[in-house]
């Protein structure tokens, strides 16, 4: 028991902005494992917030901006962020030293804002076909647990692209620890979706996963933190997009 509670405080402290202090034996990628559990907390108050505006009668639209913008003040907005300087770096960059430079540049470019752009419009688009709070609360769990739960086998498979920097002090996670996220990842999706939008979230995941892993490797050698964003963005918009399709 000390050693999951431990590795939920890792997680927690790392994966949010709630005020978990992370222990002194922190092991980031031992305690990956806990990803997709802290992805249906942050799921479940982005469903809070939806629940609350709809309340207010605000209409589906605003509520899941509300329920967004929840979700990203919760975490910090630590994949969004990944996910623009991804786009920047991609986008931007001629040479790998290059990209790279621009990814770990704080400043946010072109290719980056557009990149945020589409993905909170097709989470929000997703979340107001979908409408009914119980139905979105489903949906924002799922997508939250599910697109963290592939995150430890991308950190092991992938290599690093460079010798610094999160992805790299973090390291490869156990292969247990992988195995749970991806299992746990899976339930969340078959309870919260149903057998079928899980079994074609799990696809998309899946496929989504290989593409961004050749092209990290393709374009700065392997992965890193910010690359990491942005292969949990993806899974969260495709499995939002699963269920408002599929729902």
């Amino acid at each position: 028991m000390g050693g999951i509670t431990t590795d939920l405080r890792t997680g927690l402290a790392f994966c949010t902005r709630l005020p978990v202090a992370a222990p002194e034996d922190a092991d980031l990628a031992q305690a990956s494992w806990t990803f997709p559990l802290i992805g249906a907390l942050v799921g479940a108050l982005g469903a809070l917030a939806y629940w609350l505006a709809a309340q207010l009668g605000l209409g589906a639209f605003l509520a899941s901006v509300l329920a967004l913008a929840a979700a990203a003040l919760v975490t910090g907005a630590l994949h969004e962020d990944g996910l623009a300087d991804t786009a920047d770096g991609f986008g931007g960059g001629t040479t790998k030293t290059r990209k790279l430079d621009i990814m770990r540049d704080s400043s946010i470019g072109t290719y980056g804002v557009l990149a945020l752009i589409v993905a909170v419009l097709l989470k929000a688009g997703a979340l107001t076909a979908l409408a009914e709070p119980s139905l979105v609360a489903w949906a924002l769990v799922a997508a939250h647990a599910g697109a963290r739960a592939i995150l430890p086998a991308f950190m092991r498979m992938v290599p690093r692209a460079r010798a610094d920097g999160l992805a790299a002090s973090a390291g490869a996670p156990p292969q247990g620890s992988a195995a749970i996220a991806a299992g746990l990842g899976m339930v969340a999706l078959v309870l919260c979706l149903g057998l079928a939008a899980a079994l074609v979230a799990a696809l998309l995941l899946a496929v989504s996963s290989v593409l961004m892993a050749r092209l990290a490797i393709k374009q700065i050698g392997g992965q890193t933190g910010d690359v990491l964003g942005a292969v949990e963005q993806t899974g969260e918009v495709l499995i939002l997009l699963a269920a408002a399709a599929l729902l």
